[in-house]
């Protein structure tokens, strides 16, 4: 069972970066020309409207590395890099790239030592400290302003909300880290 959840949360990862990429372009209640689409995040907060995608994506992360193993893990921070780079509208591909491989890597050195001492805090902390490497680095990078920062943060934050459910049925199939 803990690799079939492992399975789904790698493809359901490399999924979230394809839709993110779609969402910036095309959904939002605001698009900005020659920006990105904009979503209320919180009263006074827009966001990209990828932002959601990211914070479901690092908990998918850390839900692929405590089924499956670092080393599948870290096969999806390439995979995903190099999609989002391929994926990623032309001028924001160095933005996307950077942005998703630094998040990710700083994700998986955060969870990787506090995932043996509990679960939820090494999701919630590994998150924590992607979403705001992803958020720096995205937004000096494709727009050389950090602007929209608050936003992007709340945003993530929503999408790891989200997605902590299910970090209790990985618990219960994969209790110890593979």
């Amino acid at each position: 069972m803990a690799r079939r959840i492992g399975l789904l949360a790698f493809a359901l990862f490399l999924l979230c970066i394809p839709v993110a990429n779609w969402l910036i372009g095309n959904v939002g209640t605001v698009c900005v020309p020659q920006g990105p689409c904009l979503i209320p995040v919180a009263p006074g907060l827009m966001a990209p409207s990828g932002v959601v995608m990211v914070g479901l994506a690092l908990v998918l992360r850390d839900v692929v590395q405590r089924t499956l193993g670092a080393g599948f893990s870290l096969l999806a921070i390439a995979i995903g890099a190099a999609l989002s780079a391929f994926i990623a509208p032309g001028p924001l591909v160095v933005a996307s790239a950077a942005a998703f491989l630094l998040s990710e890597l700083a994700d998986f050195s955060v969870y990787t030592p506090l995932q043996r001492r509990g679960l939820l805090l090494a999701v919630i902390a590994s998150t924590l400290a992607g979403l705001v490497v992803d958020s720096v680095v995205f937004l000096h990078l494709a727009f050389g302003s950090l602007d929209f920062l608050a936003g992007q943060v709340v945003g993530k934050i929503w999408g790891m909300l989200v997605a902590l459910p299910a970090i209790r049925l990985v618990r219960r199939v994969a209790p110890v880290p593979a």
